[in-house]
């Protein structure tokens, strides 16, 4: 019988990784430069591993080719086969990323057979003026594009954003982003490992050369669409399901409870993953299995689940995501 599910964390030690996630999470001693903690993942060679249960040990991968539509859902098994279709990560950039963009699904197929990637973030905390980048801040052209790459000017053409907790940025396939110095993100994207990178600020790697730009890869995967505003305005409501984010890929929610919730997913066809922001909570399901989670740990809620009752601890915030 499958029941909710943690994982473990599968932490990546990166050359621009900060010191806050081992904190959020709990995990002791603290290690420096981890700048990313997979928390759930199907990308092959990082597939995430059962902790908790009757299941502890299998990976996500065996518990998909074992349990199928029972653990992902029908809908979401003729939608996406038989891969578990979302990455989940915490970030912690002590330093800035490389400006970048993700081809949509048709282009990474054509390219590389994979799926393409649409993502959002949540900015869980940010260094004083910390910022980050998503679209453009002026209308260009492919050509104009290329230009600025060679010339060192395209930063002067993206839109900067500076940012605090709470803040949510969607980012379909095609739009150009980077997270900046001092950004404590929790992201959610397509399974998809395809990232073309644009610019890197000349930065050399250890070998004293610079990394490897795809401009020409880029260039038609672009979404040069000029918005007047690209982050995601939300009002924040207690004991209330908040929609963050909804497109074919994921639909987020988020939820600031202080008493108990009850979520019926009967009528959803889809697998749910809880990620706790803050606070602790248990979170039971009609077939009589329960866990405690708390800050900093993600559960995987099988699509074969009907009910979950969330007791939270006062002040106890989750992000929600399904397919659908």
């Amino acid at each position: 019988m499958l029941y909710p599910m943690t994982f473990k964390p599968i932490l990546k030690k990166i050359i621009w990784g900060g010191s806050d996630i081992c904190p959020f999470k709990g995990i002791t001693p603290v290690q420096e430069g981890i700048g990313e903690s997979w928390e759930l993942s199907h990308v092959e060679g990082n597939y995430s591993v059962v902790d908790n249960g009757a299941l502890e040990g299998k990976t996500l991968d065996e518990l998909i080719r074992t349990y199928g539509k029972q653990l992902l859902g029908e809908k979401v098994v003729e939608q996406f086969g038989s891969i578990f279709p979302l990455l989940i990560k915490f970030i912690d950039a002590r330093d800035n990323l490389s400006i970048q963009v993700h081809p949509d699904d048709e282009l990474a197929k054509k390219r590389h057979n994979s799926f393409g990637k649409t993502e959002m973030w949540y900015v869980i905390n940010a260094a004083k003026g910390a910022g980050l980048y998503s679209g453009f801040s002026k209308q260009i052209n492919a050509d104009e594009y290329v230009k600025r790459v060679e010339d060192n000017t395209i930063m002067d053409v993206l839109q900067r954003y500076e940012v605090n907790p709470g803040d949510v940025f969607f980012l379909p396939a095609g739009r150009v982003h980077a997270i900046g110095a001092g950004c404590f993100i929790a992201e959610i994207q397509q399974t998809s490992n395809i990232t073309y990178r644009i610019y890197d600020y000349d930065r050399k790697g250890p070998d004293g050369k610079g990394r490897e730009l795809h401009t020409e890869l880029a260039k038609d995967a672009i979404d040069y669409t000029l918005y007047p505003d690209y982050r995601t305005h939300y009002k924040a409501h207690t004991n209330a399901t908040v929609e963050l984010a909804a497109c074919k890929y994921f639909t987020t929610n988020l939820l600031d409870v202080d008493t108990i919730m009850v979520r019926d997913f009967s009528e959803l066809d889809s697998f749910v993953v809880y990620i706790c922001m803050e606070g602790k909570a248990s979170i039971r399901d009609n077939k009589g299995n329960e866990i405690y989670i708390h800050q900093g740990q993600t559960v995987l809620i099988p699509a074969d689940t009907d009910v979950v009752t969330i007791s939270p601890v006062p002040g106890a915030k989750f992000m929600e995501t399904y397919i659908g």
